[in-house]
């Protein structure tokens, strides 16, 4: 167990006194978590226990919910849990059970953390977990990026202190200290590919190698350490040879031609994701078309890629874009007090004055409150406009909003139509997307506004 203890605690992942949203879903490997997070006494760490009940087994996830509450209940620690029918979530968005999930709990925690001044969130993925994602991302094809698989300090705060623990470390773990855990049924459904390449392919590749596992671990290590050095390459690169404006990136041609051909793609997936947020359907295969596009004696031709995003060769020049432009629109609408306002983009904006409830995770990027206090009336309601910043919930320094819809992964096609509202001057919600510092809810308020926007996406 000691050992167990050292190599959480050597790896530095939080500072002392740090408040942490801990993710527990009541399985084996995040009931160690919690154990082993309370038992660092060295860093004195405030500790919060956040549950997503995923309404996928009935009885059994309302099982689940129960045994996590009764379980922080023991420890003295604060206990949130939300429902979410993720099954209903999955078929409205076009998901896989497994990624609706995902992105309903990591929505959750990060709301959680908002709301309580957390500044990390625990994730109890593990050696063995490390090792399935690699297979996972090798059977569906990836380059070093995708391989590197899960990083022990991720975005948005997340932290991974399992990644050098095999889950049957865990298991001795929590039979030496006598604790239960819940195991969800479906885990053992091969049909789900994770479970498959658990329970079938590594068994049969552990006859091969006994320690496959710690040795795709160790793979996922190296190649994140590669990909960490090609990635600040990449942005040095980027920084100098592209300009980004008018939503879209542009590259000299002679000046991609200068550079070696792994790197001119690294650009590509650069400029697109800048363009987008993410690569999601982008391929080798587009890109190396557009690598074909660049090398081309054509001066002029251009590309269609997935999701509406374009590449166009214009003589010297290589230009990225959307090929679904933003509507502009311009209207202003002040908001004087509670009430539902309909707003001329086809939303709707509801305020209603509120005694200040228990908790203020609303389970809903739509829903939010504010301080009537900090937030005085008259609101001025508008599109987002190029150029406007706020200062994000919970940090200090302002941000832009566009940078705001790029990590978020808003199409520039539908930034145009996110209301943004104002007090005094300043942003207090960028609706249905992020709050601002602006209208933080104090712990010593009696009555907040709640606000709820309909509609919010086209």
């Amino acid at each position: 167990m000691k050992d167990l203890l050292a190599k959480v605690r050597n790896q530095n992942l939080f500072s002392t006194g740090e408040t942490v949203v801990v993710a527990v879903s009541g399985g084996a490997d995040s009931v160690a978590l919690l154990d082993i997070l309370t038992r660092l006494d060295t860093e004195r760490l405030k500790l919060i226990v956040a549950h997503l009940n995923h309404c996928l087994r009935g009885a059994e996830s309302d099982g689940d919910e129960r045994f996590v509450a009764d379980l922080a209940a023991r420890y003295h620690i604060p206990f949130l849990s939300i429902r979410v029918d993720v099954g209903s979530f999955a078929a409205a968005e076009g998901l896989s059970l497994e990624d609706a999930g995902r992105q309903a709990r990591y929505a959750f925690f990060r709301e959680v953390a908002r709301r309580h001044g957390a500044t990390s969130i625990a994730l109890a993925h593990h050696m063995d977990d490390q090792a399935e994602t690699v297979l996972i991302r090798l059977l569906r094809g990836s380059g070093g990026a995708g391989l590197s698989a899960m990083a022990a300090v991720g975005d948005n705060m997340l932290k991974r202190p399992l990644l050098k623990v095999t889950r049957a470390e865990l298991e001795r773990y929590l039979n030496e200290r006598g604790l239960n855990w819940r195991t969800d049924s479906t885990n053992a459904d091969t049909a789900i590919l994770r479970n498959s390449i658990r329970h079938e392919l590594i068994p049969l590749l552990k006859k091969y190698n006994p320690k496959v596992t710690e040795r795709l671990a160790a793979t996922a290590e190296i190649l994140a350490s590669d990909e960490e050095l090609l990635e600040q390459l990449t942005d040095e690169t980027f920084s100098r040879l592209a300009r980004s404006e008018d939503e879209s990136v542009r590259l000299g041609i002679a000046s991609l031609l200068g550079e070696r051909r792994g790197l001119r793609l690294r650009l590509y997936r650069h400029a697109l994701c800048e363009l987008r947020g993410d690569l999601m359907r982008i391929a080798l295969t587009h890109l190396d078309a557009i690598d074909r596009l660049v090398a081309s004696s054509r001066p002029n031709a251009s590309l269609n890629l997935p999701d509406d995003l374009r590449v166009e060769r214009s003589y010297d020049e290589l230009r990225f874009t959307s090929v679904t432009k933003p509507i502009e629109q311009s209207w202003e609408m002040t908001i004087s007090g509670e009430g539902s306002y309909p707003l001329p983009n086809g939303m709707t904006l509801s305020v209603q004055r509120l005694p200040r409830p228990a908790d203020l995770v609303t389970g809903s990027e739509k829903i939010a409150y504010v301080s009537a206090e900090a937030a005085p009336f008259p609101w001025l309601v508008r599109p987002f406009a190029a150029g406007d910043r706020f200062t994000p919930l919970g940090l200090n320094g302002s941000q832009k909003v566009k940078e705001l819809f790029i990590n978020k992964k808003l199409p520039p096609h539908e930034r145009s139509r996110v209301p943004l509202v104002f007090s005094e001057g300043d942003v207090i919600w960028v609706a249905g997307v992020r709050l601002a510092e602006k209208g933080r809810v104090k712990p010593a308020a009696d009555a907040v506004l709640r606000l709820e926007i309909l509609e919010i996406t086209p």
